[in-house]
């Protein structure tokens, strides 16, 4: 019923990025920022049937390729780039900082 009420919106991404764990909401804005596995979602509060914006932000191949020197499996999205912190920096941008494929990174994300 929620979906059919057109006020929800699933969200998926290719390549399942899922793993939702960092949420930021701004309320002057009306917009959730979501961190997932390998992606920054920005959906819109006052529009939820709008499509998502999307951030794509995996680990580096060197990031990937240390973490498979270290024994972890990238077939089992164990070296990928889990978002894991969203904080306000400002009006205009976001510091985000993610695992990095256990290679942390972090990154100001700028608002538009």
């Amino acid at each position: 019923d929620l979906l059919k009420s057109n006020s929800s919106r699933l969200l998926l991404a290719s390549g399942d990025a899922l793993d939702f764990q960092a949420l930021l909401v701004d309320e002057d804005r009306s917009w959730l920022m979501v961190g997932a596995k390998n992606h920054v979602f920005l959906l819109h509060l006052d529009h939820p049937s709008w499509e998502p914006e999307k951030i794509f932000w995996p680990a580096s191949r060197e990031q990937v390729e240390h973490c498979q020197l270290a024994g972890k499996n990238p077939e089992q999205t164990e070296c990928a780039n889990f978002i894991r912190l969203l904080q306000p920096f400002n009006r205009t941008h976001v510091f985000a900082c993610g695992t990095g494929s256990y290679q942390p990174v972090c990154a100001f994300i700028q608002l538009g």
